[in-house]
């Protein structure tokens, strides 16, 4: 693997695992397999890495939507459906340390960090893919249902970080399909 793929991928695993303030370059580098210049040489800084991190993880975003519609062609309904149980992997993952771009958020509160842009890109994106799948499968107010399931989402997550899987967060398939159904038409 080439320099900059290893240092993107140890910090990704870093700041997931550790936290974005809790990971220096230099573990960056080691767990890399590299030095401190190297990884300068491809990061401007270590904020242009957490950025390009973060721009990762949205492509891989990206990606689940995408086998969605692949799974469920001409189905809008089933690519709803499915969203909620990848949803519902995610909180029940038990290695999970809930939405990393949610935590990137916590973390990074500044509004001139160059990753709180790509945060806020990602964050908006997703839930415009959410609003237009409900659109798409016919919800009666699609804006309301996606916030709904959105918000729903990132609280469960939340909550299987705080009081584990066997806490609210394990009613969260029930709440969403609760959610579609008195939205479906």
């Amino acid at each position: 693997m080439p320099p900059r793929e290893r240092i993107l991928a140890a910090a990704c695993d870093l700041f997931y695992r550790q936290g974005i303030r809790a990971v220096g370059v230099e573990a960056i580098a080691e767990a890399a397999g590299t030095n401190k210049m190297t990884l300068y040489r491809h990061f401007a800084s270590k904020d242009e890495l957490v950025a390009e991190y973060l721009r990762r993880l949205w492509q891989d975003k990206k990606s689940v939507w995408d086998r969605l519609e692949a799974e469920h062609p001409g189905d809008p309904k089933g690519q709803l459906q499915g969203w909620l149980q990848e949803a519902a992997r995610q909180v029940t993952d038990p290695f999970s340390r809930g939405c990393a771009i949610a935590n990137a958020a916590v973390e990074l509160p500044e509004k001139d960090h160059p990753a709180r842009c790509v945060i806020e890109q990602c964050k908006e994106a997703s839930r415009a893919q959410l609003v237009e799948l409900c659109r798409k499968a016919q919800i009666r107010q699609p804006e309301l249902l996606a916030d709904q399931l959105f918000m729903l989402l990132e609280g469960a997550l939340v909550c299987t970080q705080a009081t584990g899987r066997k806490g609210p967060a394990e009613h969260f398939v029930r709440a969403g399909q609760a959610l579609i159904d008195a939205q479906s038409m």
